[in-house]
């Protein structure tokens, strides 16, 4: 079982125990995602650039992050649940695919072009 298959039956089955089935339609988790974002972005938004990473590693900002992303990840995980989507396969075709719109000949060392 991936590690996803199995964040998506936690998730069930945490979703099962309380009936909160009526409540998970694609369109109430995308926004629920949107809000957990807006969350994990609350906490970076002004953080030094330069220094962010290291930051990133001191507590309890790490703790929050962690917690921040998990529930990204959970939200995520159920909305492509609830689309039918294979998350792990789109996401490695979505690798391959930028990598041949990204060549490393044309694109070592530079930021993307967002065309």
């Amino acid at each position: 079982m991936s590690d996803l298959a199995e964040i998506r039956d936690a998730s069930r089955a945490f979703i099962a125990d309380r009936q909160w089935q009526k409540f998970q339609d694609p369109k109430s988790i995308l926004l629920a995602l949107v809000g957990e974002v807006g969350e994990l972005a609350e906490l970076l938004q002004w953080l030094p650039a330069n220094k962010a990473r290291e930051l990133l590693h001191e507590e309890p900002l790490n703790t929050r992050v962690s917690e921040e992303m998990a529930d990204v990840l959970v939200y995520l995980v159920g909305l492509a649940d609830q689309c039918g989507v294979d998350l792990r396969s789109a996401a490695l075709h979505k690798i391959e695919a930028s990598a041949k719109k990204y060549p490393i000949e044309k694109n070592l060392g530079v930021a993307p072009d967002k065309a």
